[in-house]
């Protein structure tokens, strides 16, 4: 199935594979096909992506969302606020999810080794289970260069590298949790014209919220790029969508966005604003179609771009309305 996934060049390739991921987890992950059944789908009936139901993110709060043909051998877990409960992700094959992001970032960014590559994630590195340091690690060692390695509280080294790299005219990449390079931003005034900055989204509570177009602007103006890229991937999904610029985010071929009415979860939309569901086939061996509680606009040669996040009464109307 690695192989089908990963090999995926059409849509109508993908429409094959999703319908045949589709019709195994539907018998083998047992809150899935629990969560079809109450929706009084018959999978055998299920013959094109839009008939197919997708699971509230909420259930890997919950649930163990694994196939029990599966024994997990890790398990991602989400950061959480104080008392609020946190989404485990149990995956079964970590190679797949190494082909995942490694694929990815090839794909966008082209070879690693080409890069020294720098991870300034201090929420992340602060607790276990991330996936998000899991891939950071990964191609940290995959790039091999001397200076690529993470960073936590100690921004004058981080500056001492960047700024280094940069005047040498090293290609570059600096992937950072949202707050963290905001402090970054005002505390040094930089140029970074040879480095690619990533965010991953978020204040954790660190910061206050700032709109997209706001945030990227103290970013650029701080660090001396033209552009922020971004990185939007989630403990639930084992694939990544990057933006290269203006927020606006595209998908390996093995991922797919959607969107759904907010208050109706069962109404989609071809394009246009809506909530955001995800086809993640790299979760082969849990769910691969993922009610996010992410808001966003969808535009017709499949980008996307994140709005925000669903509110409680969203959320509420959507839970009653499943």
């Amino acid at each position: 199935m690695q192989k089908k996934i990963f090999g995926i060049r059409s849509a109508a390739e993908f429409e094959r594979v999703a319908l045949e991921v589709f019709q195994y987890q539907a018998r083998w992950v047992d809150v899935y096909a629990n969560f079809i059944q109450m929706l009084g789908i018959n999978p055998l009936h299920v013959d094109s992506v839009d008939k197919i139901p997708f699971l509230p993110i909420s259930f890997f709060k919950t649930h163990k969302v694994i196939a029990k043909d599966q024994a997990p051998a890790i398990a991602f877990t989400s950061s959480g606020t104080t008392g609020s409960e946190t989404s485990s992700h149990l995956v079964s094959n970590v190679d797949i999810y190494t082909q995942s992001f490694r694929r990815a970032f090839a794909l966008f960014y082209g070879d690693i080794r080409d890069y020294c590559f720098l991870a300034l994630l201090p929420a992340y590195l602060e607790r276990t289970g991330s996936s998000l340091v899991f891939m950071a690690n990964d191609l940290i060692g995959q790039s091999a260069h001397p200076q690529s390695g993470f960073y936590l509280n100690n921004l004058n080294d981080l500056v001492s590298v960047l700024t280094e790299q940069n005047g040498k005219g090293q290609k570059t990449i600096l992937l950072g949790v949202t707050f963290a390079l905001l402090s970054l931003a005002q505390e040094f005034k930089l140029d970074l014209s040879n480095t690619i900055v990533m965010e991953t989204g978020g204040m954790k509570g660190r910061r206050k919220e700032l709109i997209r177009q706001e945030l990227h602007q103290i970013l650029c103006s701080g660090l001396g790029v033209k552009a922020i890229h971004s990185e939007y991937g989630m403990t639930e999904l084992l694939s990544q969508a990057y933006s290269s610029g203006e927020g606006i985010f595209s998908c390996p071929p093995w991922m797919k966005i959607l969107l759904r009415d907010p208050y109706d979860p069962l109404t989609r939309y071809a394009q246009g604003s809506g909530a955001i569901n995800v086809i993640d086939l790299a979760n082969v061996n849990s769910c691969s179609f993922i009610q996010t509680d992410d808001l966003g606009r969808l535009y017709p040669d499949g980008t996307f771009e994140v709005l925000g996040r669903m509110d409680n009464s969203q959320i509420r109307g959507c839970n009653l309305l499943v």
